[in-house]
């Protein structure tokens, strides 16, 4: 492989997650960046996709032309750097690559995967023959951060507060094959089924601690997608 002029081999070690919204930004920070410390990388930040200046509420991935931009902005800015992109397939716009398309497949790796692959690919190809290709490690979260929530029902109850809601969210967990199938729909989708259980749920401030409480160990072993996009990002060396 090919490497960029100017880069050294295994000295990747700045990573920048581009990411939807603030409790992603959060989770960023305070679970994901620490962790990651421990793998080589001497920063790990998280930044907002577009403009937030310019939105009427902070957060909400938007377009794919402007989400390209900020990505090859990055890469092209800071060539010793790996960047990655934490996005909610749920909300996700239609102008992504394969979005539409992969509506009609059945599993959710299949969908996460072909929209993934198509990024990547356009990713790589706008950066040219001298980019690397690991430098870009795209992530399509199935369907909503809420559904890693359901890794642990009776952490996550614990970690809002409602230790009470424990076995509501054990009966919605018992639905679905991982937390990662809870499904894509205005009315069943994992934060629509939170809200009708916690009238007053916070996203930012109950889902960080939720997953605080519940831990990266416990979501690894319940979420297979999740846990692959944190073994490449461990596994970061080029």
């Amino acid at each position: 492989m090919s490497l960029e002029v100017g880069l050294k081999p295994n000295k990747m070690s700045r990573l920048l997650i581009h990411v939807e919204g603030q409790t992603e930004e959060t989770f960023i920070n305070e679970v994901l960046a620490p962790h990651l410390h421990q793998y080589g990388f001497s920063t790990v930040s998280a930044r907002l996709l577009g403009n937030s200046r310019c939105r009427f509420r902070r957060g909400g991935v938007g377009h794919w032309q402007s989400a390209r931009t900020d990505i090859l902005n990055h890469l092209k800015e800071d060539t010793g750097s790996i960047s990655t992109i934490m996005v909610d397939y749920y909300a996700l716009p239609n102008s992504w690559p394969m979005k539409p398309e992969s509506i009609h497949l059945p599993f959710p790796a299949e969908k996460a995967n072909l929209i993934q692959d198509e990024i990547h690919a356009d990713i790589c190809a706008e950066m040219g023959n001298n980019f690397l290709p690991s430098r870009f490690i795209p992530y399509i979260m199935m369907y909503e951060f809420e559904g890693l929530l359901f890794s642990s029902p009776d952490a996550f109850a614990r970690g809002i507060a409602h230790s009470e809601l424990s076995a509501d969210f054990h009966r919605i967990k018992a639905n679905f094959e991982t937390p990662e199938h809870i499904n894509d729909s205005p009315q069943t989708a994992p934060s629509k089924r939170i809200i009708n259980l916690v009238k007053n749920y916070d996203k930012p401030h109950m889902g960080v601690l939720a997953i605080l409480e519940i831990g990266l160990t416990e979501i690894r072993t319940e979420c297979p997608l999740f846990n692959y996009w944190l073994t490449q990002l461990e596994n970061h060396r080029c």
